[in-house]
């Protein structure tokens, strides 16, 4: 690999720099300029902005092809493949009104099409429409997609859920690399902060053929904080006040570009009390907090692109085991506790050629979890080295057909040096190869691809073999092959239809294989099973979309095929007042999907009503409900809108009702689940002082201070309830 590296850089800096400019003006359709549309390649991570007379100027752009996207609020967003054989290159655009959310650049995915454009169904949410919902954490934001919901543990711990799916079936992208950080644990949260986020991605289904082991149930792709625009200079404060954890969120950020440079950093505190639930009662030690920076740099010229970013991410959160006892408004984390950091490099690189191009990611992640129980001793301390690599080729492409042929590996080592161990040290390599083609005709395209992944991992021995927290020695193997197909048509100007069959894998991870000891925060015995063979699924998926211009509609279906489904099973017999739970297999299925509406009544352009439902099913080959399944949502949301003037833009207010249905649809050591549902207020909008922005939101969530419990949230079995009402209160100032 470092050979590779090596190359690659002496390759880049051997060829010639050709100044190829795309330039051109943007217009309405009524032929009238338009200023502030965002031009941005995602390839070079480098944007302009049109100016008062709608001309843009793009420098430095590689030879051959490039992708530009277009977009401006208000706007129908386009994409457009530009070839720069000529020094000069002139691009005019015409763009037409669109009522509804701007069509979204897909990066997730293989070809990086847009939304409208794209043969698999992808949901994406920018950070800022996340943020008006005034949810306290990232977890708690992404929630809020269809078919995206989670595991909690109070406040501070989210897990992902797609569609039932969640653990080490769900991956987590982030700065174009794979994050691990012992996802296995439902009391391991994402280490991953908000702040310096642009957007997220949502696959929702098995994604292997592009992500390799561990996609089985879907990705989330979390798309970093993009530079500033060509030769310009820009600082932004945040500040985030909660009421009920007495809560508080400040990031500052600055970030600057050249032509060719590019520049930015950024750091955030958190930091919250014990969160009170309707009762008036704090759950005691479910306050945490949290540090997070983040930095960038980039160079980009006519022939390469590459984009180190670094993240630094600190989280120190109390483990609630006694209720709702002490109480407090204090923000220091009492014992049990846990600390976690992590550190994560990433290198994104792009190397140009005249018909075709090479994408290099590299990542290093550095996991360090400790748990104290009553000293800074750490009783449970493991740390997790990841590096992982992804190489891309993309060949010369026509009109109709593009082809990606791919490799991506990781080797990860896992380190334990406290005094108790949950998995044995290990080392884990995976290795995969993959390639797969987008053909089109007309409004058709057809999408294909095959992949080949292996998977090679060793355990070392552990304590007294028959003793609690011994494990025997591991060396394991596992190779999967997996292809998708897909395919996407316009019906007509309205209707979109997608329909997707795709596989996917998932190798047993270490706690399944070699688990033997009492589970923190579960009152359960668990015992691993060396003989667990690999998930393997298949997923077919229908996708139909109605979109006019005061009208959209949405309905999402799948069904999910697992062979040999790992699951967490009691047997009956119980050591030293702990239930025993071993870990087995069997094949299952799951089932359901979302439908949602949008309606824009004319000529009440400020209104907008949108519904949204969400259900999955989840059981075993023998008719046994599969355990942490989600139950069925019903979302409404009200919004108006109101008229930009000087002074203020992108006003808002909101009013949602989130409804949650009983959960009786449970496995033989859950619980059912009353229904319950949940009334939240929004409002806010940007305000236009000078050359300074200050953009506030007013959120008021549950404002009914409505009692209730998540049929997912993990204090439930201790009979805590969720958060009662809390007001959130933001502010952002960009200059």
């Amino acid at each position: 690999m470092k050979n590779l590296i090596f190359a690659l850089v002496v390759s880049c800096t051997a060829l010639m720099q050709a100044q190829n400019t795309v330039s051109g003006r943007i217009t309405d359709t009524n032929n009238k300029a338009l200023s502030g549309v965002s031009i941005y390649i995602q390839d070079l991570q480098k944007g302009t902005l049109s100016n008062e007379d709608g001309t843009y100027n793009l420098t430095n752009l590689p030879k051959g092809t490039v992708v530009v996207s277009y977009s401006l609020v208000g706007y129908g967003t386009q994409l457009k493949t530009v070839t720069t054989n000529q020094k000069q290159t002139n691009v005019s655009i015409q763009l037409a009104p669109s009522i509804f959310q701007m069509d979204e650049v897909i990066v997730s995915t293989a070809f990086n099409k847009l939304q409208s454009q794209n043969v698999m169904k992808v949901a994406h949410e920018t950070m800022k429409n996340l943020s008006r919902k005034g949810t306290s954490t990232l977890i708690e934001g992404l929630a809020t997609i269809p078919g995206v919901s989670q595991v909690s543990t109070g406040a501070s711990i989210g897990k992902p859920v797609i569609r039932g799916l969640s653990g080490n079936r769900v991956l987590v992208y982030s700065q174009g690399v794979r994050v691990e950080n012992q996802q296995f644990g439902d009391e391991h949260g994402l280490g991953l902060n908000d702040a310096g986020v642009e957007s997220v991605e949502v696959i929702k289904g098995p994604a292997s053929l592009l992500y390799g082991s561990d996609a089985l149930g879907g990705v989330l792709y979390f798309n970093p904080e993009k530079f500033a625009n060509a030769n310009t200079y820009k600082v932004n404060f945040s500040q985030k006040l909660f009421a009920n954890t007495l809560g508080s969120n400040s990031s500052l950020g600055v970030k600057t570009s050249t032509d060719n440079w590019k520049f930015l950093a950024r750091g955030t505190m958190n930091t919250h009390s014990d969160y009170t639930t309707a009762d008036g009662e704090r759950v005691t030690n479910t306050r945490y907090q949290e540090n997070d920076f983040k930095t960038g740099i980039g160079y980009s010229d006519a022939s390469f692109s590459s984009v180190l970013r670094y993240n630094f991410n600190d989280l120190t959160l109390g483990i609630p085991e006694e209720g709702n006892a002490e109480q407090s408004q204090s923000k220091s984390v009492l014992y049990p506790k846990q600390a976690v950091s992590n550190h994560l490099v990433s290198l994104n690189s792009s190397l140009f050629f005249n018909s075709s191009k090479l994408d290099l990611d590299l990542g290093f992640i550095s996991n360090d979890r400790s748990e104290f129980e009553d000293s800074e001793i750490a009783v449970l301390k493991m740390k997790l080295n990841t590096f992982n690599y992804n190489a891309k080729y993309y060949l010369p492409s026509s009109t109709k057909m593009q082809t990606i042929l791919g490799v991506q590996g990781m080797h990860q080592t896992n380190v334990n040096s406290g005094e108790e161990y949950l998995i044995p040290d290990a080392v884990t390599q995976d290795f995969g190869v993959f390639g797969t083609t987008n053909y089109e005709w007309g409004t058709n395209v057809i999408q294909a691809g095959l992949r080949f992944d292996t998977r090679n991992l060793t355990s070392e021995a552990q304590g007294i073999l028959g003793e609690e927290g011994s494990f025997e020695a591991l060396k394991k193997s596992y190779t999967s092959w997996n292809a998708s197909l897909g395919y996407k048509t316009n019906l007509n100007d309205a209707f979109i239809f997608r329909f997707n069959l795709a596989s996917g894998f998932r190798a047993p991870n270490l706690a399944e294989l070699s688990s033997n000891g009492v589970h923190e925060g579960t009152n359960r015995y668990e015992v691993g099973n060396a003989n667990l063979k690999t998930e393997q699924n298949f997923q077919t998926d229908l996708n139909l979309e109605y979109k006019t211009d005061h009208l959209e509609f949405f309905v999402n279906g799948f069904y999910n095929h697992i062979t040999d489904f790992i699951y967490i099973n009691p047997t009956g017999e119980s050591i030293v007042d702990n239930e025993v739970f071993n870990y087995v297999q069997n094949n299952a299925a799951l089932f359901g999907g979302e439908i949602g509406l949008h309606f824009h009544p004319h000529p009440l352009d400020w209104l907008h009503l949108e519904t949204s439902f969400e259900t999955v099913t989840g059981k075993k080959q023998n008719g046994d409900y599969l355990p942490l399944i989600p139950a069925n949502n019903w979302n409404n949301t009200l919004r108006t809108e109101w008229k930009d003037t000087d002074w203020l833009k992108e006003g808002f207010a909101t009013i949602s009702l989130v409804s949650t249905f009983n959960q009786n649809k449970i496995s033989g050591f859950e619980t059912r689940t009353p229904g319950y549902s949940i009334l939240n207020l929004g409002i806010g909008g940007t305000l236009h002082l000078g050359k300074t922005k200050m953009e506030v939101n007013l959120n008021g969530n549950n404002i009914t201070d409505k009692k209730y419990t998540a049929h997912l949230s993990r204090l439930k079995t201790d009979g805590i309830s969720n958060m009662g009402r809390n007001w959130v209160l933001g502010v952002q100032f960009s200059m």
